[in-house]
């Protein structure tokens, strides 16, 4: 986790966005990942944007995770989704995506309204605490590596937890093949 001083998540809400702290509060009990293995660590806000995060603490691509908000239009409604994927690949929004959204077309939602729909900021979107009715598509590799470095909802941290715990998170799916390696 390169540099970073992490603490539990639970323990720093002043480090999380209310959706995830909320998310947090509802954690089952039973689950394979405990809510004290969720962990956080204070960030520059200015860092925030992967390639700059990396650089500055150390961490490396292979194990930082992006989480983009994808919509997609059919029969005048809009469908949502959000995507993880490690930082060293990029989503398949118009194959794989698109597919599973069932719609003719997919693109990565406008900043604007990815910010209202999630009440997170921009750059620190999480898939822990978004709306109940979207799908969490999260690839493969993610949930594949033992730890992975996720946003927290707000840009001045950043959530690291097993990759395990983004399969098990209300609405999630494990999709093979969901990114492409970058490069």
């Amino acid at each position: 986790m390169g540099t970073l001083k992490t603490e539990p998540a639970r323990t720093r809400q002043d480090l999380l966005a209310p959706p995830v702290t909320e998310a947090l509060h509802r954690w089952p009990a039973d689950s394979p990942v405990g809510v004290d293995d969720i962990l956080v660590a204070p960030i520059d806000a200015t860092l925030a944007d992967t390639a700059a995060f990396c650089a500055a603490y150390d961490v490396g691509l292979d194990v930082s995770a992006n989480c983009v908000v994808v919509a997609g239009k059919r029969e005048g409604t809009v469908r949502y989704a959000a995507c993880v994927v490690l930082a060293t690949t990029r989503a398949d929004v118009n194959g794989v995506v698109r597919r599973h959204l069932d719609v003719r077309k997919a693109s990565f939602a406008p900043m604007a309204e990815a910010v209202e729909l999630t009440s997170m900021e921009y750059g620190g979107i999480t898939p822990i605490g978004l709306p109940g009715s979207w799908p969490i598509l999260v690839d493969s590799r993610v949930v594949g590596t033992p730890y992975v470095i996720v946003g927290s909802g707000v840009r001045h941290s950043k959530i690291a937890l097993p990759g395990a715990a983004l399969g098990l998170l209300p609405n999630a799916e494990v999709v093979e093949g969901l990114a492409r390696e970058v490069g």
